[in-house]
């Protein structure tokens, strides 16, 4: 009788263990039943993830109760993407992933909540960092340009900054894996201010997102997604190595990372160093000569019940300003920045955290950056010092809800300081405060199967309160300024979907954004100009539908999307005719409506006789104007891009080779704003060749690539080097190498 009651505990007790542990196991294999070894099963709420071992078998342990989205995947198959209520029993799931050669539908996280790409009615692109379609060039901002819709900004390959549909800078906002990006965005002299060590994703939002982020995100949301945690059990690292003929540039970076059942950490270092770039004809542009250097670390727990995790980052970026002064100063090509060049420190600690309550989940999150920004004339000669700190925070509750719906509420917001030091000579803008709040709602339900619905409002209140400049009397003086601002804003979107192969989406947002500091306080000089702010600035509001439709099969994906975007209120920097006592031209800050509307498309065909040609083509197109029936400024030309790559999974001792040959059109930008001149059409060509070669049980990449092949002198519309009258980057010869080791 005692061993009976003994054995009777015994299956009570270990009922309760595996309901504490909950649990998935499966296997995961092809059509043919074939075991996919190495396929990758991750949860990325949950920053977890495993791999198939040699019997295509999985194991996840300690999932937490509620709702979960787990991802399965394998190269050259379709993503699996499954949504399981753990409720404390254990799940076995057994996955079977059809080949494919088209890209298919992954999980997303900058809509507000874990999703894939089809159920989110606000259109979401992912570009893949590690794909050997990206460009190599030492302006990681060149990249993101490979999404239709995205182009750039630049003066140069140090500095530059993306433009979505025709929006640029403080219209877009960035976030350095969901966290807002604070470092001076407002200038287009100032750089993106993150580097692709250690992303693995970008996800794009196009069109308005104020609803999920509030303020600067008018014009479209850039998510940099931070590198996956090791699978469990392992602790492996990679080592790259760049180089280019153009800049005579250096990009090296080592990572490591390791997890086990219930923590996680990684540490990455990286650093480039470029010359003067060489433009189109081959004369070297004085002071385009920029380095960086930057320090990743994050470590974290995954629980039964929560998960928590901690992110701390430093960057430094010098980076040469091509001014008419530098152009007469410099001489000769050289790698150190010693006159006329910006720096910028950037700190960045982070804490993410997921609190699971049965079907309740609390998210909390919180950030401190600390952004300084030199300028410097010459050698120990500051214009320019600011240090911008900022505070963010966040919590969501994610309300009880079924596996096809979602209901979140959350609160929002940051705490800023800007303040000048180390007695600079120039005070652009002045010491100031802003503070932000913000509640919001969040709703997605599935009407019926094919069809669901989103939809949410906001609410934000903006305070901002400045110091004074100087004495009345002085031509620069800024009195006191304490303004508050308060603007809701909101979505309803839909998305349908047919047959597993048509897609249909259609969005309307209404977005806000307050005027920043610099637009509203400028009174001094930045760079070759005099800019003066505009203490009467409105909030820009804008209302854009966006409508869009997807379809794929096998060998095929087609994407047509377009929109229409009105902006009452459109604020924008403009030459007048006046000019300083010292001779300076000046430039105000003015406000106007305005309106963009436009689109992209896309095509990809992979013939399904020959499976080693991938064919690819884009076309993007955004009008803006003004009001008075004037064009707005920094719109970008109509562009046209092709892409034919040839790849062989096995050649030899060659794995996953591939030769790429890409043309990038640019048409003619006829339609200048007033104080633009316009800029004449150009095609570029890139060719590229790249393999994985097998050492051992690491497999070692290896990719050349020439850009510019022709080395032809143009000037793009929204390149900033039409200033000093020099041309874009010329040819490139790029070479890239991956190493990736494991430990254990």
């Amino acid at each position: 009788m005692k061993k009976y009651f003994i054995f009777i505990i015994i299956i009570i007790f270990s009922g309760h263990l595996i309901k504490a542990q909950n649990l998935i196991i499966g296997k995961i294999t092809d059509e043919d039943f074939e075991q996919l070894v190495g396929a990758n099963i991750y949860i990325p709420e949950l920053n977890k993830g495993t791999v198939a071992d040699n019997n295509g078998k999985y194991v996840l342990s300690d999932i937490p109760d509620g709702k979960i989205k787990i991802q399965f995947s394998f190269i050259g198959h379709t993503n699996e993407i499954r949504t399981v209520i753990f409720n404390g029993s254990p799940v076995e799931m057994n996955i079977t992933l059809s080949t494919t050669a088209i890209e298919t539908k992954e999980i997303v996280v900058s809509g507000g909540y874990n999703a894939t790409q089809h159920e989110n009615a606000v259109n979401i692109d992912i570009l893949k960092l590690k794909s050997p379609t990206n460009i190599i060039s030492p302006n990681f901002t060149e990249m993101l340009t490979k999404v239709p819709g995205v182009d750039m900004i630049s003066k140069g390959s140090g500095i530059s900054k993306p433009v979505i549909r025709g929006l640029s800078m403080d219209n877009v906002l960035v976030l350095n894996n969901g966290v807002r990006n604070e470092n001076y965005q407002y200038s287009d002299h100032h750089p993106l201010g993150i580097d692709e060590f250690g992303i693995e994703d970008v996800e794009i939002i196009k069109g308005p997102a104020s609803l999920l982020y509030g303020s600067d995100a008018i014009g479209g949301v850039m998510n940099f997604i931070k590198e996956k945690p090791a699978p469990v059990g392992q602790i492996i690292g990679d080592y790259h190595l760049q180089l280019f003929s153009n800049t005579l540039g250096l990009s090296t970076n080592l990572g490591m990372k390791g997890a086990s059942k219930k923590f996680f950490g990684g540490i990455r270092l990286g650093t480039k160093s470029n010359t003067d770039f060489l433009q189109g004809g081959g004369d070297f542009v004085p002071n385009s000569r920029f380095s960086t250097m930057s320090i990743k670390a994050n470590g974290g727990f995954t629980g039964k019940s929560a998960v928590s995790k901690i992110n701390y980052e430093f960057s430094r970026q010098k980076l040469g300003l091509t001014e008419e002064e530098a152009v007469e100063a410099i001489t000769s090509r050289e790698r150190k920045n010693e006159i006329w060049y910006q720096q910028f420190n950037n700190h960045l600690l982070s804490s993410q955290n997921k609190i699971f309550l049965n079907n309740f989940k609390i998210e909390i999150n919180a950030a401190f950056q600390s952004a300084g920004l030199m300028h410097y004339a010459g050698i120990d000669t500051t214009e320019i010092a600011m240090r911008l700190s900022t505070l963010t925070y966040e919590t969501k509750l994610y309300l009880p809800s079924k596996e096809k719906s979602e209901y979140i509420i959350g609160f929002q917001g940051f705490n800023q300081f800007n303040l000048n030091i180390r007695d600079a000579e120039e005070i652009l803008l002045p010491d100031a405060q802003t503070d932000n709040y913000s509640v919001f709602s969040l709703l997605q339900f599935h009407l019926f199967d094919e069809f669901k619905m989103q939809t949410g409002l906001r609410y934000d209140h903006k305070f901002i309160n400045t110091s004074e400049v100087g004495s009345p009397i002085d031509y620069n003086y800024r009195s006191p300024l304490k303004l508050d601002y308060g603007s809701f804003s909101g979505s309803v979107g839909a998305t349908y979907e047919f047959a597993d192969k048509l897609f249909f989406r259609g969005n309307f947002a209404a977005a806000y954004r307050t005027p920043n500091l610099a637009e509203l306080t400028s009174n001094g000089k930045h760079e070759t100009r005099y800019e003066i702010g505009n203490s009467i600035l409105v909030p820009q509001k804008a209302y854009e539908t966006d409508v869009s439709i997807h379809y794929h099969t096998e060998n095929l994906t087609f994407d047509l999307a377009g929109f229409y975007n009105i902006i009452d209120d459109y604020i924008f920097i403009s030459p007048t005719n006046d000019t300083t006592p010292d001779g300076d031209h000046i430039y105000r800050y003015n406000q106007t409506n305005a309106t963009l509307f436009g689109g992209e498309a896309g095509i990809h065909i992979h013939p399904e006789k020959f499976r080693w040609i991938h064919f690819e083509a884009t076309f993007s197109k955004v009008t803006g104007k003004q009001g008075n029936g004037d064009y707005l400024p920094f719109i970008p030309a109509n562009k046209l891009n092709f892409e034919l790559k040839l790849e062989k999974e096995k050649l030899g001792i060659l794995q996953d080779a591939f030769f790429k040959v890409n043309s990038s059109s640019a048409f003619n930008q006829n339609h200048p704003a007033p104080d633009e001149m316009r800029t004449d059409g150009y095609t570029l060509f890139d060719i590229s060749l790249g393999t994985k070669i097998k050492i051992g049980q690491q497999a070692l990449s290896a990719e050349i690539s020439v850009n510019n092949i022709f080395d032809k002198k143009y000037i793009d519309h929204l390149s900033t080097l039409n200033e000093v009258n020099y041309f874009d980057p010329g040819r490139n010869v790029a070479i890239s190498f991956t190493i990736p080791f494991a430990i254990k």
